[in-house]
């Protein structure tokens, strides 16, 4: 219901005013009537209203000035002058203080009918607008962690457009960046034998916790630095660093940071890693330069160990850099997520070209490489609800990459892969809903300290409860419930290990108020009680 005030100096213009307009019909009630200006600002202030009538001449404060105070405090509603003057002067002060309308005494019913007719459209129109702002907004801030995870992962691979990016930075929570220098540290995931046969949902619940205990030791050790997963078992850490800052210092500080999140992986998730350091760059656009680095060096220590060893801080060429496998990775695991068979083929001949002019590219490396892509490629489908051995159920992949012993003959050996994938009919709706499944998996990352319901996912995403649940499912072979359950048994799992916090305390961080009923679900998700884990000291 609109809010209509009355100012004016006349008892009688006030009682014909109140009886005139059609209340009813216009969906509109009185909140207040005034007799000058002074008093109606109070009024305002009061009431806010949506739609203010005011007389010009009246003591104390005229309506003019009243008109004039109202706008330098911002007031959103709508102003209609009704007054005895006619003159040019005071409409044209109008005019410059944008009222509504400006109506001469006296006026008729149907004229004041209209006019109000024609206000309260506008407004209609001016909160729809408002809505709709608001709900843009939302959206906005509802997918703003992965907007923000996307800018970083596009920087450190450098997939970034750099006409949009330089201009974007300047606004952005980035901008301290331009005052900084910058390196990399590239994380590796180790296989081992308790990784082998895990399913890519237990290996994002590793990666969740896994992210958790690094960005913890970074807000404690380096708060100007962030943390971004890249593809399956590859993730990177930005250092901004203080121009000033004395060189072998900083290098201390972080090696000193590397080897206490390589202790803390292995201690609380029995997990090997290892990292790589690229070059220190003055420029926020050439930080994809140093990640390229940092992984070249994980590269050396995975191909040639020996010589990896001996040469530690090895720097790699500028030719070697030119491969930049990292933004490889990037632009075709984006590719195929999306099944742009046509930019997948595209991107593939394009590093295929470069490879081709490495005199230094092994078979070795090329059937490395494969692996690379394959561990790539299961993970981003599975992302979108795809398995990739059911897209290939007689494949063997070892043999099949033993075979490849030159750029062209992985070429076609890519090609193909992507073909199958890109037509094959097991795409379907999942993917058009990548967003949707990705924005429940953070939501549950990110809240699972809070009530979380499907029924709030619905309300979020404008999608019912049951179709979520359905392409959730699909995506992450979990239902949302049962996904949200063994985030926050991960995470009672860590800080049981971390031995800092009292079991109420865990149950409570995790979002159970209930601590029986918080052991039940651990005993049941782990097979032993967190009283047992915390006098085992497991």
């Amino acid at each position: 219901m609109w809010k209509i005030l009355i100012i004016d100096d006349d008892f009688q213009v006030l009682e014909g005013m109140k009886k005139a307009i059609p209340w009813e019909s216009i969906d509109a009630e009185l909140v207040g009537e005034a007799s000058d200006g002074a008093e109606g600002l109070e009024m305002v202030r009061q009431t806010q209203p949506d739609i203010v009538i005011t007389d010009i001449y009246m003591p104390v404060m005229n309506g003019l000035e009243m008109i004039e105070k109202l706008r330098e405090t911002n007031f959103p509603g709508e102003l209609i002058i009704l007054s005895g003057y006619a003159d040019f002067q005071y409409a044209r002060q109008a005019l410059r203080l944008q009222v509504s309308d400006y109506l001469s005494k006296p006026v008729t019913i149907e004229e004041l009918g209209a006019v109000l007719a024609k206000v309260i459209k506008e407004l209609e129109t001016k909160e729809l607008k408002k809505i709709e702002q608001d709900e843009v907004k939302r959206r906005l801030m509802m997918y703003e962690p992965f907007v923000q995870q996307e800018w970083l992962k596009s920087v450190i691979t450098g997939t970034f457009n750099e006409t949009i990016a330089a201009e974007s930075i300047q606004l952005s929570e980035q901008a301290y960046w331009l005052q900084r220098n910058h390196l990399v540290m590239g994380i590796e995931l180790m296989s081992t034998v308790r990784t082998a046969n895990l399913s890519l949902i237990d290996w994002n619940l590793f990666r969740f916790a896994l992210a958790n205990i690094i960005r913890e030791i970074l807000a404690e050790d380096w708060p100007e630095s962030d943390f971004i997963e890249l593809h399956s078992h590859h993730a990177a850490i930005m250092f901004h660093i203080e121009r000033s800052s004395v060189i072998d210092d900083v290098m201390r500080r972080i090696q000193l940071i590397g080897e206490r999140i390589t202790d803390c992986v292995l201690t609380y998730l029995r997990l090997t890693i290892r990292l790589g350091l690229g070059q220190m760059k003055e420029s926020w656009q050439e930080i994809s330069d140093s990640t390229e680095e940092a992984f070249l060096d994980l590269l050396q220590m995975t191909i040639n160990p020996p010589l990896a060893r001996e040469h530690p801080s090895t720097v790699p060429s500028e030719k070697e850099l030119a491969i930049r496998p990292i933004k490889f990775y990037q632009e075709l695991a984006e590719a195929i997520v999306y099944s742009k068979e046509e930019t997948a083929t595209q991107i593939v001949e394009a590093y295929i070209n470069r490879l081709q002019t490495m005199s230094t590219i092994t078979p070795a490396y090329l059937q490395y490489l494969c692996t690379e892509l394959w561990t790539i490629f299961a993970y981003s489908l599975y992302s979108v609800g795809i398995v990739l051995d059911e897209l290939f159920p007689e494949m063997k992949l070892q043999p099949e990459i033993s075979q490849i012993q030159t750029p062209e003959q992985l070429q076609q050996w890519l090609r193909g892969k992507i073909h199958i994938i890109a037509t094959s009919r097991h795409w379907n709706e999942n993917s058009k809903h990548k967003e949707a499944v990705d924005f429940m998996i953070q939501y549950a990352h990110d809240h699972y300290a809070e009530e979380i319901s499907l029924e709030d996912m619905s309300k979020q995403l404008y999608l019912s409860r049951n179709y979520l649940n359905q392409i959730f499912k699909k995506a992450t072979g979990e239902t949302f419930t049962n996904y949200v359950i063994q985030v926050r048994m991960k995470k009672a799992q860590a800080l049981l290990a971390e031995g800092k916090y009292l079991i109420y305390e865990i149950s409570e961080k995790v979002g159970y108020k209930n601590v029986p009923y918080f052991s039940s679900i651990f005993k049941k998700y782990n097979g032993i009680s967190p009283s047992e884990v915390s006098k085992s000291g497991l």
